[in-house]
């Protein structure tokens, strides 16, 4: 079977006869010459049809193709330094394979309502496509990071009978004659079972919050990666937390670079994403805040506007440790030098691009995880299994949660989420 070749091939076919098919991206014309710019999912290619080197029927063939009509293309490859990726073709031969008449997304400019509604054909746009190039890069590179450390993707349930932190912001629906069941806001109870089971687990998988936010920074369903670790303390947690984010940034510099041209992104910007990362207290993010202004207190959860502040002030991520554990989950250890504070970390990027890691040292005492369920009044029989996990062997550890799409989006510079996933579901759509 010979081997099909694609555009990103064509730096390795020069004088080569190759035959492509892809979608006409775009076109112009020049008397007896027609441009024809394909894309093939991999990469952009004008190919050049000249009327003295090709049928009439070839000619016109090409002179009709419209925007997005799909065909294929024979002729040689040229090296053409002045070109996108070095190249171009001398076309012999053109074939439609199916038209597209009226194509709906034309080069004006067009409001992001009706964008979003044309989404499964905005994605073929050149800067959606490279979103979505990077957006696979930072998944692989999230799987190989943890491949390489010796950590097991463990999968856990989309279905759950209780909430990890109260049910206020999760989808509830009826479960045959078991009464409520939620779709998951997050993997991490699942992932301390392996954890206990494994030592060091991530799970990855579609997450859903119902809380009625219209904020760029959120979306009802999107993606979570989330490693847990046994003995692995708060330190611990940051220090793979900052090398995990600096591996991430560091793979999309160097693999992304096309894509990242194309978002015209500062990469400079990026570039600084490396290891130490500022670490502060909440007691000194509360400082900051009060020295720019605002008149925060001590005890009240950070808001966007707030992280924007402290994330302002540093050329990297900053990571912001030990919370009130008042605004904190109820499974999350609290310092045992000061009892009012969690020892959680929140990740905030800058850029303004807030919270895009998430984390804590679990509370690994029965009796003390017993008495937080209590406090924040959820029902014990839901969370007899993950007591569990205190009555037989417990240990110290600790995890994280990365949002995919939040990181995704500060990665590109992209204004909204909703660019950062496929198909973007939010408090006011669930289309196409």
């Amino acid at each position: 079977m010979r081997p099909k070749i694609y555009i990103k091939d064509l730096s390795d076919h020069i004088g080569e006869q190759v035959n492509l098919k892809g979608w006409l991206y775009n076109k112009r014309s020049s008397g007896k010459v027609k441009f024809l710019i394909l894309r093939d999912g991999t990469g952009y290619l004008q190919c050049i049809v000249f009327k003295g080197n090709v049928s009439e029927e070839v000619f016109e063939t090409a002179d009709r193709l419209s925007q997005e009509s799909s065909f294929e293309i024979t002729g040689t490859v040229k090296a053409e330094a002045r070109a996108v990726g070095g190249v171009e073709l001398d076309a012999t031969d053109v074939k439609l394979i199916s038209d597209s008449v009226d194509y709906p997304i034309t080069p004006k400019e067009h409001g992001i309502e009706f964008l979003i509604d044309k989404r499964h054909l905005w994605l073929r746009s050149k800067r959606q496509a490279a979103i979505m190039k990077v957006r696979h890069r930072v998944v692989k590179a999230i799987r190989d990071f943890f491949d390489e450390r010796g950590f097991t993707l463990f999968d856990p349930p989309v279905i759950t009978p209780n909430a990890c932190e109260g049910t206020s912001t999760l989808f509830e629906f009826d479960y045959f004659d078991l009464g409520k069941a939620y779709l998951t806001q997050s993997g991490q109870l699942y992932a301390e079972a392996g954890a206990l089971a494994l030592g060091k687990v991530y799970t990855f998988g579609p997450t859903f919050r119902a809380e009625k936010s219209k904020t760029r920074r959120h979306l009802t369903e999107f993606w979570m990666v989330e490693p847990e670790m046994a003995f692995y303390d708060l330190d611990d947690d940051m220090d793979l937390a900052e090398e995990f984010l600096e591996y991430i940034v560091q793979t999309v510099l160097r693999e992304c670079k096309d894509e990242l041209e194309i978002l015209e992104r500062d990469t400079s910007k990026l570039k600084s994403v490396k290891r130490p990362f500022p670490r502060i207290s909440y007691d000194e993010a509360v400082e900051i805040l009060k020295k720019n202004g605002t008149d925060f207190e001590w005890g009240n959860d950070l808001g966007g506007g707030d992280e924007t502040i402290i994330s302002s002030q540093f050329d990297r991520p900053v990571m912001v440790h030990r919370y009130p554990a008042e605004v904190k989950a109820f499974y999350m250890k609290r310092d045992p030098l000061n009892s009012r504070v969690a020892l959680a970390v929140d990740v905030l990027a800058p850029e303004g691009y807030g919270e895009i890691i998430g984390g804590s040292q679990r509370e690994d005492d029965l009796d003390l995880l017993i008495s937080r369920i209590k406090e924040h009044n959820l029902p014990q029989e839901f969370f007899e299994w993950y007591l569990d996990l205190r009555r037989f062997g417990s240990v110290p550890h600790s995890g994280f949660g990365l949002g995919l799409e939040r990181t995704v989006s500060w990665i590109c510079g992209i204004e909204h989420l909703r660019e950062s996933i496929p198909f973007p579901r939010m408090i006011y759509r669930n289309t196409p």
